[in-house]
């Protein structure tokens, strides 16, 4: 695969509900999706069946989030120190731009042309494959789900299953269409195949990229979980080693990470722990065999540093991406990951995104939802998310010139229309002469109610006064009571 033949296909603009809409017309998409999101539910309530251990775990894993969000400059500040001590070059990027441009100073040092990728979501944030496509370097992709989708010109559609979106079949016929070989619907055989092709690229990339779960401040250690091994060989094969990852990423000791490890584990996949968990404090040394010579930290801010700022948008930092929201998401299960058009989908991609890129870029991000809290329910680290999904609207209505300014875009769906609308309802209900005057003409002049009242009537019938208002029939009651 060239690099060339890396680069995305660009997606034509939509919005949120073009896109949404044609989801839902797409019976193959959402057959997948429906029993894919049936078999991560039932196992992560078979990995719980403690009700009392789990929201003991639960309530944990919030302290243990919370606490290190509270020292997160202090904890950076550590994190960089030790590592450095370790022998690891941290570098500290406030862009995807800044980021990107790092990376690839990099891999111009070593003259490579050769990238070997484990799975990031961070870099998918970052279009690091497009971007170091487009200079001429193969970034190739070796987790399963995340060469799928690169093999299909497609962007990961879950931030654990990337390639969730698709069944056997549609794998099968991608892996013969591009890679020539006979057709298979054993999912043995087609992983087989894709190591094949894997294997060879660990050994000839010059730089070797990875993201990272838990960034250990007290002893500045990387820590990584997968279940394939691609992740192990990625940071030891190639003789280079870029890890990125969110600021936010950082924990304060090992003995924190090891509910968030329970937690991530059993709720992203119903399992006790992944196959692999990779702890990386620094390059090879002199009497190692194995390992990278030179080992850098990218720690990426983009909008991170924003939602720290404020003390109730600050929770959404807790995440650690296992997932489990957009499982029992019924907007995500039917619609898809590709359907919201950026990197994080379902619901804490609602809540993140518009930190990372502004909320008039995904203005009906938080609106995309029908608050029925079960995302709160089974996070992990107990992020309430939908309360964070209400802030998010009001700040979406809010005058774009107010004074209250938390975010970028904020105000994106204001109306002064609305608000006047809304200011009338607010004045009318508080004067009871206006209401009383409101309720007279609203009865007489019912036959004038319009019979579609803009976006309600879509789906709904228009609303028309009674003929006669309950206080009038409240007061005509009483009048009859005293009359016997």
């Amino acid at each position: 695969m060239s690099a060339a033949e890396i680069i995305p296909t660009v997606a034509v603009e939509e919005d949120f509900r073009t896109r949404a809409h044609q989801a839902l017309g797409d019976a193959q998409l959402r057959g997948n999706f429906r029993k894919a999101m049936d078999s991560l539910m039932t196992k992560r309530a078979a990995a719980f069946s403690d009700a009392h251990e789990r929201e003991q775990l639960r309530a944990l894993g919030n302290t243990v989030r919370a606490r290190a969000l509270s020292k997160l400059p202090e904890l950076l500040e550590q994190l960089e120190q030790n590592l450095t001590r370790n022998g690891v070059t941290v570098h500290w990027a406030e862009t995807v731009d800044e980021a990107n441009g790092i990376v690839l100073s990099i891999i111009r040092a070593h003259e490579g042309r050769q990238v070997i990728k484990g799975k990031s979501m961070v870099s998918e944030e970052m279009e690091m494959n497009h971007v170091l496509a487009e200079q001429g370097i193969e970034c190739l992709e070796s987790d399963m789900g995340e060469y799928i989708v690169q093999l299909d010109h497609e962007k990961p559609s879950h931030i654990i299953m990337p390639a969730i979106h698709k069944n056997a079949g549609q794998v099968a016929s991608l892996f013969h269409d591009k890679l020539g070989v006979e057709y298979t619907k054993d999912v043995d055989q087609l992983i087989q195949i894709g190591r094949r092709v894997l294997r060879q690229k660990f050994f000839e990339a010059d730089i070797g990229v990875s993201g990272v779960n838990f960034a250990v401040a007290e002893t500045g250690t990387l820590l990584l979980v997968e279940n394939e091994g691609n992740g192990r060989m990625t940071t030891t094969v190639p003789p280079v080693h870029i890890a990125v990852t969110g600021i936010e990423k950082v924990v304060e000791n090992l003995r924190d990470v090891v509910p968030l490890l329970s937690l991530l584990t059993r709720s992203a996949l119903g399992i006790p722990i992944t196959t692999y968990v990779n702890m990386i404090s620094g390059p090879r040394k002199e009497h190692e065999l194995d390992g990278p010579q030179e080992v850098h930290l990218v720690l990426l801010d983009n909008g991170r540093s924003q939602a720290f700022a404020d003390s109730e948008l600050r929770q959404t930092l807790n995440c650690i991406r296992c997932g489990a929201c957009m499982n029992h998401c019924p907007v995500y299960t039917r619609i898809g990951g590709h359907a919201y058009g950026e990197v994080y989908p379902g619901p804490i991609g609602k809540i993140i995104t518009p930190h990372m890129v502004g909320l008039a870029k995904v203005p009906d991000h938080p609106s995309a939802s029908s608050l029925c809290g079960a995302c709160g329910e089974v996070c992990p680290v107990k992020i309430p998310i939908p309360a964070l999904l209400r802030r998010l609207r009001e700040e979406n209505v809010k005058a774009p010139d107010s004074k209250d300014q938390v975010m970028r875009g904020q105000g994106s769906k204001y109306s002064r229309k609305e608000r006047f609308i809304w200011n009338a309802w607010a004045k009318l209900n508080s004067s009871p002469t206006l209401y009383r005057l409101f309720g007279l003409a609203a009865t007489r002049l019912r036959a004038l109610t319009p019979s579609k009242v803009g976006p309600w009537t879509q789906n709904h019938s228009a609303p028309k006064p009674a003929a006669r208002s309950l206080h009038d029939m409240a007061r005509e009651h009483l009048a009859k009571q005293g009359e016997r």
